[in-house]
């Protein structure tokens, strides 16, 4: 297994990505932000190329609690994966295809469309695919990074 990215390198990657206009800046302030103010750009390179991202709060290369919105677009693969934090995914729209294990089989996996939910805990091995554009919101503790199980899933391998 391989780290798809260190913490400086997603830091690096989320910091190009448009912040959300939010209505405080200050961190021990509340944010409030519509979803018409989201500004998806594309993903850090430790996603598969296709996916989009929005920081809603605040970066998720640093350490501390981010949430983070995903687009995938329909047939969108994220292949079998692990995070060193706790991870808690709501589908926003569309459906997220999702199972455990080390390899991606259509076989397995529950569909999970708008307002479904998964947590996983740190080290879960994981993956799943989008049936459709699918948007998703991801709830977790800095810096994020992401470990693919097999090395030659590293979408960074092909860029």
């Amino acid at each position: 297994m391989t780290p798809i990215a260190t913490p400086i390198g997603l830091a690096l990657g989320f910091a190009l990505v448009a912040l959300v206009p939010m209505s405080a800046m200050a961190e021990d302030q509340a944010v409030i932000a519509q979803t018409s103010n989201f500004k998806f750009a594309p993903a850090p390179p430790a996603l598969p190329k296709g996916a989009q991202i929005a920081v809603l709060y605040p970066d998720p290369g640093k350490d501390g609690p981010f949430v983070i919105r995903l687009k995938f677009p329909s047939g969108y693969k994220i292949l079998a994966h692990m995070h060193p934090s706790d991870e808690n995914v709501t589908v926003i729209s569309g459906t997220l295809n999702f199972a455990m294990g080390d390899k991606l089989d259509p076989k397995k996996g529950e569909a999970l469309k708008a307002g479904g939910y998964i947590h996983m805990p740190k080290g879960m091995h994981h993956y799943g695919w989008a049936s459709g554009e699918t948007i998703v919101q991801v709830n977790s503790t800095g810096p994020f990074e992401i470990t693919y199980i097999n090395g030659a899933d590293d979408p960074r391998k092909t860029h």
